[in-house]
């Protein structure tokens, strides 16, 4: 007998996904989008954002800015309700590393880390509340990483804003649980990318050698949990961890 598909439809609802112009954040763009949200995309890029909002024909709608400038996370959520009234699902996606050993790294470059992995998901968050408190309702997914749970020599920074990720996504599940908002981190494992392209073979076959899976995600793997998280389905679940990383990290 074949299964039924699971109903993970999302028809009507408003997402805003984060770092959204390339890489994961263009995946759970058009993975929302496909399962029936408007989308809402902002990154600083705005080429890259108009090109994949032109394949949706109005489903998703770009926004280029500095989520970290608080002047585009008011004006973006004050857009998003002047057209919607409405916000289901927020994804915080954007991120960015500047690697480096402990020793070595610049002030600079932790906070500058800091402040876009972890303070720019918290202001987000903040932002967002006020639309799913009043409609008392909403879905949050932070993105975090197998690093936070593992660590990872020379990304202090990233490790620590991609921990600290978690902290936040059940400090938070545990604040607004009350009016039926839902906050959850997805961490995804050694994924299939461009910067994974450039390894050598003999270093992807060591990093796969480590995964039990025996091999990379793919950013459809990482989307297919985004889409689980955003729906219905998983209205029972609030202040977790999902873990897609092959097995990679087992804890």
């Amino acid at each position: 007998m074949e299964r039924a598909p699971i109903p993970w439809g999302l028809d009507g609802e408003v997402a805003l996904v984060s770092g959204a112009s390339a890489g994961l954040g263009a995946r759970f763009t058009r993975v929302l989008a496909d399962a029936g949200a408007h989308v809402v995309a902002t990154a600083r890029r705005h080429a890259e954002l108009r090109a994949l909002c032109e394949t949706y024909d109005g489903r998703v709608e770009a926004v280029a800015g500095d989520l970290t400038d608080p002047d585009h996370r008011r004006s973006l959520v004050a857009r998003i309700d002047a057209r919607f009234g409405r916000l289901d699902i927020l994804v915080n996606n954007a991120a960015i590393t500047r690697d480096t050993l402990a020793l070595r790294m610049k002030p600079e470059d932790w906070d500058a880390v800091l402040r876009t992995n972890l303070t720019g998901a918290h202001l987000c968050i903040q932002q967002a509340l006020g639309a799913m408190l009043k409609q008392r309702s909403g879905r949050i997914i932070n993105l975090s990483s197998v690093v936070a749970q593992t660590g990872n020599a020379g990304q202090a920074n990233y490790v620590a804003s991609k921990a600290g990720l978690i902290g936040l996504t059940r400090a938070i599940a545990i604040e607004v649980a009350s009016r039926n908002i839902t906050v959850n981190a997805v961490a995804p494992g050694f994924i299939e990318t461009p910067m994974t392209d450039v390894l050598s073979q003999e270093i992807k076959d060591k990093m796969k050698s480590m995964i039990p899976l025996g091999r990379f995600g793919s950013d459809k793997d990482i989307a297919a949990a985004i889409v689980f998280l955003a729906s219905d389905e998983a209205a029972y679940i609030t202040g977790q961890v999902l873990e897609v990383n092959g097995g990679l990290h087992m804890g």
